[in-house]
C-alpha cells in the first residue's frame, strides 16, 4: 500500500489543523486506500479527536519552531537555543529518518513545514510537498535574536526548502521565495458542520445573549481573571477547560470539557460558527475559521513573530476584527471592544475556503501517477 508521510511542525495548533483537513479529504478522494503517517511534536489527543480515518502518528519533534513563554509571549533565547540544538544534528537526522522510511513504500512526502521533510523526501527518490503560509527560514530572518545569535542557521534551512518539488502557497503567506516552484491554492480551513442552534445546545451556551469564545490554544490565558471580565451582565464567555483560567466560577463563564467533543459529532470549529466573537491571538488556524464562519475576532498582541504583522495588515478585508491591547485583555476592559467589532460591517472581501480539497486532488494525481 502506498504510503504518505506528513511531516508537521507542532508550533501551535495551525500547521496540525489544515493538514487534518488535507488528510481527511485525501482518504475520500478516488483510489486504491492509502496509508498515512504523521511525524510530528503536536498534542496526539488533537489528532484521535480530527482525523477522522486510520493514520499512524510517529511522534517527535520535525522542527522547533518558536518557543512560547505564553500563550501570547515567546521566548527567543530558548527558540534560538532549541534551533541550534536540533540542528546541529540536522544531517544525522535525515539518515535517520530516510532509513526509518525505507521500507514504508512512500510514495508521497508532504511537510507543513519542517525543512527536513524536503531532505527525507530527495533521499528517498519521492515527491516532497511543502504546505503553507509562511517558511521557518524567513520567520527567523524576521527575530532580531535569531540573526544575532543564529544567522549561519538560515542558510542550512534554504537549502532544505530549495529541495521541495513543489511549495503550495496558502494566503497570508511570506517566505516562500525560498522554493523553486510556487502554486497558489486556496485557504484551508476547518469548516462547521453543525447549526448555530444544535451547537449551542450541545455547549450548554445560551441561545439569547452574545457569546464571545476565549481561544488561545494549549497555554490559555491562567493569569486573566475571567470573573472579574467588565461584559458579564450582558456576554457570556466560553472557553475549554485546556485553556480555562483555574478561578472560573462566574455564572456566565462557560468551561467547556475536552470530552464534550469526543465521539460527539461537534468539533471546535462548529462552536467557532456558534459564538459571536473569538477572543484570541491571530493565527493561521484560528483566522482561517473564522473567514470560514463569518465570526468576528477581537485579537491581542503576540510578542515578536513576523507571521504577526502579515497576518493582522490583511485580516481586515476578510473578517469583522477589532485589536485589544494586553493592558485592556488582562484588565478585563473587554466591553467596548466587543460592542464595536459586533456593530463593524461585513468584511469586503471574500475568500474560498476549499483548499484541502484542491489540495487533496493533487496530492492523489502525484500517488497515483
Amino acid at each position: 500500500m502506498n504510503t504518505c508521510v506528513f511531516y508537521v511542525s507542532g508550533h501551535g495548533f495551525g500547521h496540525a489543523s489544515r493538514e487534518v483537513e488535507i488528510i481527511n479529504a485525501l482518504q475520500m478522494t478516488d483510489g486504491a486506500p492509502l496509508r498515512i503517517v504523521i511525524r510530528s511534536a503536536v498534542a496526539p489527543d488533537l489528532l484521535s479527536r480530527t482525523v477522522r480515518g486510520p493514520y499512524e502518528l510517529r511522534p517527535g519533534p520535525s522542527d522547533t519552531g518558536i518557543v512560547q513563554s505564553s500563550s501570547v509571549a515567546h521566548d527567543d533565547e530558548a527558540s534560538v537555543r532549541e534551533a541550534l540544538a536540533f540542528y546541529s544534528t540536522f544531517d544525522d537526522r535525515i539518515s535517520v529518518e530516510a532509513t526509518t522510511l525505507r521500507h514504508d513504500e512512500v510514495a508521497l512526502v508532504v511537510g507543513d513545514i519542517p525543512p527536513l521533510a524536503f531532505e527525507v523526501a530527495e533521499r528517498l527518490h519521492v515527491p516532497g510537498i511543502a504546505i503553507g503560509n509562511f517558511s521557518w527560514s524567513w520567520i527567523y530572518e524576521g527575530s532580531r535574536v535569531f540573526m544575532r545569535d543564529a544567522a549561519a542557521l538560515i542558510p542550512r534551512l534554504r537549502q532544505a526548502y530549495a529541495k521541495a518539488t513543489l511549495a503550495l502557497e496558502l494566503p497570508f503567506a511570506g517566505g516562500f521565495d525560498v522554493f523553486p516552484r510556487v502554486r497558489r491554492i486556496p485557504l484551508v480551513a476547518r469548516r462547521p458542520t453543525r447549526d448555530r442552534r444544535s451547537t449551542r445546545a450541545h455547549f450548554g451556551l445560551p441561545l439569547q445573549r452574545p457569546v464571545a469564545l476565549l481561544s488561545f490554544g494549549g497555554y490559555g490565558l491562567g493569569s486573566l481573571d475571567v470573573d472579574r471580565l467588565d461584559c458579564l451582565d450582558t456576554w457570556s464567555i466560553a472557553t475549554t477547560d485546556r485553556s480555562a483560567p483555574e478561578t472560573a466560577r462566574h455564572q456566565h463563564v462557560i468551561v467547556l470539557s475536552e470530552e464534550s467533543f469526543r465521539g460527539t459529532g461537534f468539533r471546535y470549529e462548529d462552536l467557532v460558527a456558534a459564538v459571536d466573537v473569538v477572543v484570541t491571538k491571530p493565527g493561521y488556524g484560528i483566522i482561517a475559521e473564522c473567514i470560514a464562519t463569518g465570526t468576528a475576532m477581537l485579537y491581542t498582541s503576540r510578542g515578536e513573530f513576523r507571521e504577526y504583522d502579515l497576518l493582522v495588515s490583511q485580516l481586515p478585508g476578510y473578517v469583522r476584527s477589532r485589536f485589544i491591547s494586553q493592558d485592556d485583555l488582562f484588565g478585563g476592559r473587554w466591553r467596548d471592544a466587543l460592542t464595536e467589532v459586533t456593530a463593524a460591517p461585513a468584511p469586503p472581501m471574500r475568500m474560498a475556503t476549499d483548499g484541502a480539497d484542491v489540495v487533496a486532488r493533487l496530492l492523489r494525481g502525484l500517488v497515483d501517477a
